[in-house]
């Protein structure tokens, strides 16, 4: 098992949605870029979700999502784990990021969407229980876009991440 850190998150005071991940796989921490695995289909879904018709390098990908209200974090800071798979997360071994600070420094983010089953699993048990005021935030779990998933096409993926701009069309 390796120790793993986590990245800073991409964020803007205009964000109202925040995106989950659990902790970046291996390939993303060795380019340190959120989702760099080459078969993860987060960017793709981003670019499809927003018209963008071409592949954009890292940093503009940052400036889309925050173009659009968008932040991206993980909700743990560190953790051990053998390969990129959240399975593999040694659970004795979690760090969670600090939300308590982020929410009261970024109060614009209503909602929250978490990249799989283990980002909601880990923000409702390790995050959510202990704050204390987090009425007025909505959360939703979306598919994994890691390549792991695959027993979801990637059309079923888009077709629910679509409710990212459902709910963004909604905030004012």
């Amino acid at each position: 098992m390796t120790d793993n850190t986590g990245f800073p998150p991409i964020v803007n005071q205009e964000a109202t949605i925040l995106i989950l991940g659990s902790m970046p796989g291996q390939k993303s921490l060795e380019k340190q870029q959120y989702y760099a695995h080459p078969r993860n289909s987060f960017w793709p879904i981003i670019y499809q979700l927003f018209n963008v018709d071409k592949k954009l390098n890292y940093e503009q990908c940052k400036k889309l999502l925050l173009s659009n209200n968008i932040a991206l974090w993980d909700v743990l800071r560190s953790c051990y784990r053998a390969g990129s798979l959240d399975s593999n997360i040694d659970h004795s071994s979690i760090e969670t990021n600090d939300f308590k600070s982020f929410f009261i420094k970024y109060p614009g983010i209503k909602h929250v969407f978490f990249n799989g089953a283990k980002a909601e699993l880990l923000f409702k048990n390790e995050v959510l229980k202990y704050m204390i005021n987090s009425d007025g935030l909505s959360c939703h779990k979306l598919p994994s876009t890691s390549p792991a998933h695959a027993s979801m096409s990637y059309e079923e993926k888009l077709k629910k991440w679509k409710l990212i701009k459902n709910v963004d069309s909604t905030t004012g």
